[in-house]
C-alpha cells in the first residue's frame, strides 16, 4: 500500500509541476526583460504571480489540513539560516536575472542564457554549498534560532485569524497593482 501511495504522489507531483511550469511561462515570468523589469521597479508582473500564489497557497494548504488531508510540518528556521539562504538567491538572482523557479521554466523554453548559466550557477552553487555546509552548520546557520514558530503559533491564536486577514490584504494589493496598471 505504501509504495502505491508514493507512486500516486510522484505522479501528482509531477502533474503539478507541469501545470506549474506551464502557468510561470504563459503568465511571462520565465522572460528575463519581466524579471529586470521587476527589478527595477517597471514591472511587476513577478509580483502579481508571487502574491497570486502565496494566497493560492496559504489557504489551499490550510483547508486540506482542516480537512484532514494533509499535514503541516513546518521546518525549524534561524535568522542565520535566513541570511544566508537570501544572500544565496539574491547572488543568483543579479547575476543571473532569473530565480530557481524561473530559471527552471527559462530552461524549459530553451533560453540560452538560462540553461548555460543557469546550469553551471546550479552546479556550481550546489557543489559550494555542500563544501562549505558543515561549518556553516556549526556556526551562522543557527544564529537566532526559531524553530518551527508561525505567525498564529507566534500570536497564540487560530490560523484562521492570520490567515484570512492577510490574504485579503494581498488580494487588495493584487488588485491595486492590477487596476493601477502596475
Amino acid at each position: 500500500m505504501k509504495a502505491q501511495t508514493k507512486k500516486i504522489q510522484l505522479v501528482w507531483g509531477l502533474l503539478l509541476g507541469i501545470i506549474f511550469g506551464f502557468l510561470l511561462q504563459k503568465s511571462g515570468v520565465t522572460k528575463y526583460d519581466v524579471i529586470i523589469g521587476q527589478l527595477l521597479l517597471t514591472d511587476f508582473t513577478v509580483l502579481k504571480v508571487m502574491l497570486s500564489a502565496v494566497v493560492t497557497g496559504m489557504l489551499g494548504l490550510h483547508l486540506m489540513q482542516n480537512l484532514g488531508w494533509i499535514k503541516l510540518r513546518p521546518k525549524a528556521g534561524s535568522w542565520g539560516k535566513n541570511a544566508v539562504g537570501g544572500l544565496i538567491f539574491g547572488l543568483g538572482f543579479a547575476i543571473l536575472g532569473y530565480c530557481p523557479g524561473t530559471i527552471a521554466g527559462a530552461m524549459g523554453n530553451g533560453y540560452l542564457d538560462a540553461i548555460t548559466g543557469g546550469f553551471i550557477g546550479i552546479v556550481l552553487g550546489s557543489g559550494l554549498l555542500a563544501a562549505v555546509y558543515p561549518s556553516l552548520n556549526a556556526g551562522i546557520l543557527k544564529k537566532g534560532y526559531f524553530g518551527d514558530l508561525t505567525l498564529p503559533r507566534f500570536a497564540r491564536v487560530n490560523e484562521w485569524i492570520v490567515i484570512i486577514p492577510l490574504s485579503i490584504v494581498l488580494t487588495l494589493l493584487l488588485f491595486w497593482l492590477e487596476t493601477a496598471g502596475l
